[in-house]
């Protein structure tokens, strides 16, 4: 199936979405990689205000290059989202919605996925600079200090993703 959708729609179709289903996604994204990911956690653990609310949101691991001219970013694609594992089962069950990167994630985010009716999106490894032509605004709200892994607002534009593991359990990494 494809699916065409707003992120702000991701909740309520995590249960209709199934691995290997295709979504074309518009809407609010955050950058976040691993670097951001201890930060935002160290925040939560001083009960500091985050940069932006967990619930609901969609978080790409991914870290732009700087915009080209007539562009709102340089390539952007996904970072390998094992990376964020020890962290995305915390994240899922403060109300994340979708994680977009690439390659398989651990036994407890899959866990966490499902606990938590969320849904991991795979997007193109490679392909970064046909990514950027999908993103129409970046706007740096975070950890400026990291460079391309501060934390970015983004505002996807039809980007294409594939269900990698949905809300009941299906995993196109383990078929």
């Amino acid at each position: 199936m494809e699916y065409i959708l707003n992120t702000n729609q991701l909740r309520e179709y995590a249960p209709m979405l199934k691995a290997g289903d295709r979504v074309v996604l518009s809407g609010t994204v955050y950058t976040s990689r691993d670097a951001a990911h201890k930060r935002i956690t160290q925040f939560i653990e001083q009960g500091r205000e985050l940069p932006y609310s967990l619930n609901d949101a969609v978080i790409y691991y991914a870290g732009p290059t700087p915009a080209p001219e007539g562009l709102a970013v340089g390539s952007c694609g996904p970072t390998t989202s094992g990376r964020m594992d020890v962290y995305a089962p915390d994240f899922l069950d403060r109300g994340v919605a979708a994680m977009v990167g690439k390659g398989e994630r651990s036994k407890a985010v899959c866990d966490a996925i499902i606990r938590n009716k969320a849904v991991y999106l795979c997007a193109i490894g490679g392909a970064g600079a046909l990514a950027s032509k999908c993103i129409t605004s970046c706007e740096v709200i975070a950890f400026e200090d990291l460079g391309c892994e501060s934390v970015k607002r983004l505002s996807f534009d039809r980007f294409p993703l594939t269900v990698a593991v949905d809300c009941s359990g299906g995993n196109i990494f383990q078929r």
